[in-house]
């Protein structure tokens, strides 16, 4: 499953540090972070909770950069 997301992040270079962190999200197949508008795609591996599995992105992403936010 698929879904996007609208986040909050400052440069490019901390988009691609988000990306990452989610991307080693247990419960990530894949994810996308687009500075430019501002986004985020995830696609969920099959069986998984996205809401939770989306806290654990968000910590993740938060641990790389403190004040970046993804409105879920």
């Amino acid at each position: 499953m698929k879904k996007t997301y609208k986040i909050e992040v400052d440069c490019a270079n901390c988009a691609n540090l988000m990306e990452d962190a989610a991307r080693k999200t247990a419960g990530v197949q894949t994810a996308t972070v687009n500075f430019m508008t501002q986004k985020m795609i995830v696609d969920f591996a099959e069986g998984q909770d996205a809401k939770a599995v989306m806290q654990n992105v968000l910590s993740a992403c938060k641990k790389v950069e403190p004040d970046c936010e993804i409105f879920l």
